[in-house]
């Protein structure tokens, strides 16, 4: 496809994942918050078994994800992108309005279930991104995409902290008993309106990437079609290149949600236990920082970056950073200059890592002549395990060390996310034997 052809569905697709960010980081600054609230209410007063619902409701999206995710993206390779990506704007408009109206853990709890099941897109828009560009192309456009990610990470904790507890915050027409009974409802309502506004857009302007034969051809091929998306072991009998690299972002991934699901239980502590006793407002401004620094780093930077530099080493560079960003957590001292140091760490890392990879796997599928939506809904699907694995361990790891002493307190929770980025940098140094094991042989 030629440049001012592709141009207008790589606009489209920019706004379809920025807007499916802002909806998921949108509720970072308040669910633990909300959380907290909805287990006091259903009798959780106990500090570790309160906040370990946090983790788990975290977890239901991304479990969603992970059951549904490998299926949608071998839709995609049959039935075309476009809809796929259109049902998951569909399912974020309706279960975000759910997510806010939640006046239960069960509530909640389903809600971003059913959120994270309907939505695949972001293995779909790279799928797309890979349909439509070359190779010298892949890295700035899933350096756009990556951008998209950093811009919601930046957009959406902003709106979700200015928009919680409006009877509070703003009065007037919001200085209602109902508004004070849905302190949250606000912020999910607008992001549900935004994904709205965002599947107009897709209905109206994003064309299909794949052809009709290519799409025949899929359907045709009914039994690779179950396996794909009936089967995600189905890993295991990919090249050694490809394993390499989606075992990286799945350990990668788990590290990086170790933090996510803890950094706020963290800042939000009074100062007296330990924490930074910071608000929704404040959690959602540093997330906003968070997300700036990736836009920096992925919609502008790893361009000029990868011409310099090979992928690969830009991958590694970035699971380093995030590695060292994730262990510093427990500051030295906790200023407001620290944080956000130790926050760049983190964000740049990511900034480096999510492209490269991306573009590093895309090039591996096509050489090996693998379907692109396919190994993108299986890296997905796996990323989703480790998204649920994730805060549910650290939330278990936070429970048990909140009330300790020595090297078993809050912060053990960052020392272990940092070790377990450290082991997904070990893993690109193995020889692909030892990847190789448990699986098929590839000539």
């Amino acid at each position: 496809m030629s440049e001012h052809r592709s141009r207008a569905p790589l606009t489209v697709l920019f706004m379809v994942v920025l807007i499916d960010m802002i909806g998921f980081t949108l509720v970072i600054p308040f669910l633990t918050y909300f959380i907290q609230d909805l287990a006091a209410g259903d009798g959780f007063t106990d500090v570790g078994a309160r906040d370990r619902w946090v983790g788990i409701v975290l977890a239901s999206y991304t479990l969603g994800q992970f059951l549904l995710t490998p299926f949608l993206g071998a839709i995609s390779d049959a039935y075309g992108r476009r809809p796929v990506l259109i049902l998951g704007l569909v399912s974020n408009t309706i279960f975000l309005v759910a997510f806010g109206l939640a006046t239960s853990l069960w509530m909640a709890l389903l809600a971003r279930f059913l959120t994270g099941a309907g939505n695949g897109n972001i293995a779909v828009a790279k799928a797309y991104i890979g349909d439509i560009s070359t190779r010298a192309e892949l890295p700035g456009r899933m350096g756009m995409i990556g951008a998209s990610f950093g811009l919601g990470f930046m957009v959406g904790p902003m709106i979700g902290g200015i928009l919680t507890d409006p009877a509070t915050s703003f009065g007037g027409p919001f200085d209602t008993q109902w508004w004070s009974d849905h302190p949250y409802f606000l912020p999910c309502l607008f992001a549900a309106l935004l994904s709205l506004s965002s599947m107009i857009l897709a209905i109206w302007l994003l064309p299909e990437s794949l052809s009709l034969e290519a799409r025949e051809k899929e359907k045709r091929d009914l039994k690779n079609f179950w396996k794909q998306i009936s089967n995600l072991s189905s890993i295991t009998r990919m090249p050694p290149s490809i394993r390499k690299l989606v075992y990286t972002n799945s350990v990668f991934l788990l590290a990086f949600t170790m933090m996510h699901a803890t950094f706020i239980l963290y800042t939000a502590m009074p100062i007296v236990d330990g924490g930074l006793g910071y608000d929704e407002r404040t959690n959602g401004y540093i997330f906003a920082y968070v997300g700036l620094v990736g836009v920096i780093v992925q919609g502008g930077l790893i361009r000029k970056l990868s011409e310099k530099f090979e992928v690969a080493s830009l991958m590694l560079v970035g699971i380093a950073l995030t590695a060292l960003g994730l262990g510093s957590i427990p500051y030295p001292s906790p200023t407001p200059l620290i944080v956000l140091l130790v926050m760049t760490l983190i964000a740049a890392g990511n900034g480096l890592f999510q492209p490269s990879q991306s573009t590093l796997l895309t090039h591996e599928s096509r050489v090996h002549g693998l379907d692109l939506g396919g190994v993108m809904g299986i890296q997905e699907g796996l990323g989703a395990l480790s998204r649920i694995i994730g805060p549910v361990l650290a939330a278990l790891i936070w429970s048990e060390t909140v009330d300790g002493i020595g090297l078993w307190t809050y912060h053990t929770v960052f020392r272990v996310a940092g070790l377990v980025a450290i082991f997904a940098l070990g893993l690109n140094y193995l020889p692909n034997s030892k990847v190789e094991k448990g699986g098929q042989q590839h000539d």
